[in-house]
């Protein structure tokens, strides 16, 4: 099989657990893009914070961002973008600030959240920090509800952080019978996102293949976390790290080394160096398009 394109997420695949990119991780992207193959990143996080990695890695294409809701060029031409509205979000605030949770509003241009005093604040606010570039504005309020009230907002993505498993579930099952206009994903015992209906990494990653003329079997996926599973088994190859939970595991055509381990490397190493550039199997016509 010939693959055009590969996807990778961000953090525990591109990036190992100090949040750094190793030097084999950069030569393995150069590599594949020498050989005509398209390289994207799909992220569940914000377009801003993608960017930030994708300039690092010195990506020139278009990242598939906000759980797939976000879909823009490094240079900021967007073609696809997927929200909440206003007056769901707004009632999703309502509900949800009625647990002991943190909730961030996830917009391509700030983030919002408010000022919880949950016990695992401090991690919380270290997860919504994170990669974040430094021109990205982070507000904190004391009540989301009062201030998109002044200020409506429609986000590409929410996301959730719960004291307790059971509030998160008593949330999931309100949010799933009250609201058909979301869907949510458990990202943890702890943690939710909540996207526009029907939006996913895999329909953002396909819609991208669309523009492009790549088709899904023409697509290496490499992931970590349960939200890359739907890529990874609908694509032509899908890659699982080595430090991926054992669900995506299962799901895996192929497990590569860990992020620590240097696994995309590794795998390009491995999967790419037999397959001729794409130009030159254009010229055979071995590549119609």
């Amino acid at each position: 099989m010939i693959y055009r394109l590969l996807a990778l997420n961000i953090d525990g695949t591109v990036l190992q657990s100090n949040g750094r990119l190793h030097k084999s991780t950069k030569e393995a992207i150069h590599y594949v893009q020498q050989k005509g193959i398209y390289v994207t990143l799909v992220t569940s996080r914000s377009f801003p914070s993608a960017k930030k990695v994708a300039k690092a890695l010195k990506l020139d294409s278009f990242l598939v961002t906000h759980r797939g809701a976000y879909i823009a060029s490094t240079d900021e031409k967007t073609i696809s973008v997927k929200r909440i509205p206003e007056d769901i979000t707004f009632e999703l605030v309502r509900l949800l600030e009625g647990f002991s949770c943190q909730i961030r509003i996830v917009h391509e241009e700030y983030s919002l959240a408010n000022k919880s005093k949950i016990n695992n604040n401090l991690l919380s606010k270290t997860v919504f920090t994170s990669g974040d570039p430094v021109f990205y504005s982070q507000q904190f309020v004391d009540s989301i509800s009062d201030a998109i009230a002044d200020e409506p907002v429609a986000p590409p993505k929410m996301e959730v952080y719960f004291e307790d498993q059971e509030d998160l579930e008593d949330a999931e099952k309100a949010i799933a019978s009250m609201f058909h206009e979301v869907d949510t994903l458990r990202m943890d015992n702890k943690s939710l996102e909540i996207v526009p209906q029907g939006v996913s990494k895999l329909n953002g990653l396909l819609y991208l293949g669309e523009q492009l003329g790549i088709d899904r079997k023409e697509m290496v996926v490499i992931g970590d976390s349960l939200d890359d599973i739907e890529m990874i088994e609908q694509v032509g190859l899908g890659v699982a790290m080595g430090n991926a939970p054992v669900e995506v595991k299962k799901a895996a055509d192929w497990i590569t080394r860990s992020n620590n381990q240097q696994g995309v490397g590794y795998m390009v190493k491995e999967h790419f160096r037999k397959q001729q550039p794409i130009e030159f199997l254009r010229k055979m016509n071995i590549i119609k398009n």
